[in-house]
């Protein structure tokens, strides 16, 4: 492992302590995002678009926004979320980025080559996966498809995302790779898992105070009444089927 990539695992390590988790646990991301006021949306994109991250500086309204493709499987949501962490909280003068996550480009942009790495420490800790492997399938090409199954599962993961962390921890090559990364649903149906990590999901979901922003901008004359019921109707709430206005004053 490199220096660069060290200060990485370090950065990750750091967030995990700074959000009361362990070095080995596995992140429920949802409550994570909850937790830290960071408005997340999910909403089909279109082409390879994994999401993108907006950070508001001297905004006491919104400071951190992430829009996450709800095309993609639900294993590629978790890495994508996980890819924003980076850009909000450690890029250096972050302030939007659409994003590619996943791709470890080394010769394209440095920041997203920085948030998969740092993806991948968070999501898939080092010393957290090989407690899931057992002793006898440590070392190179060893590890089972049982093991990888119940790996990605405990950390909800894709599967792409950890055979990269594996291939980096020197336990599989790339044909092993090739051989792990194909009919995933159905390996997982028939060694008795659901399948859900494999699919797209979380269409329309909205993590954080939404509702409680837009009625902040609607009370300081920041946007309109129509305004205000487009931003709610975007959450399934419609305000015209009150009788008066007291209703939603």
């Amino acid at each position: 492992m490199d220096k660069r990539e060290r200060k990485l695992e370090q950065l990750a390590t750091e967030f995990r302590r700074n959000n009361g988790l362990n070095a080995t646990e596995a992140i429920r991301l949802k409550s994570l995002l909850l937790k830290n006021n960071i408005l997340t949306v999910f909403l089909p994109l279109s082409g390879d678009l994994s999401g993108m991250a907006v950070k508001t500086k001297g905004n006491e309204i919104a400071k951190c926004f992430i829009l996450v493709n709800a095309n993609h499987t639900l294993g590629r949501q978790h890495f994508t979320i996980c890819h924003e962490l980076y850009h909000l909280y450690y890029q250096k003068n972050f302030t939007s980025e659409k994003s590619l996550a996943g791709k470890f480009d080394k010769k394209g942009d440095p920041e997203e080559y920085n948030a998969d790495i740092f993806a991948s420490h968070l999501l898939l800790p080092e010393d957290g996966v090989y407690q899931m492997i057992p002793e006898k399938e440590w070392g190179k090409n060893k590890i089972s498809l049982q093991t990888i199954l119940k790996i990605e599962h405990y950390y909800s993961c894709s599967r792409s995302a950890l055979l990269n962390r594996l291939i980096k921890m020197g336990l599989i090559d790339q044909n092993r790779y090739q051989e792990f990364n194909s009919d995933k649903i159905k390996n997982a149906i028939l060694h008795g898992y659901n399948e859900d990590l494999y699919k797209p999901g979380n269409e329309g979901q909205i993590i954080g105070n939404y509702g409680i922003l837009a009625k902040e901008l609607y009370d300081k004359g920041m946007i309109s009444e129509n305004s205000y019921f487009s931003l709610l109707e975007d959450i399934g709430i419609d305000l015209s089927e009150f009788d008066n206005k007291e209703d939603y004053e």
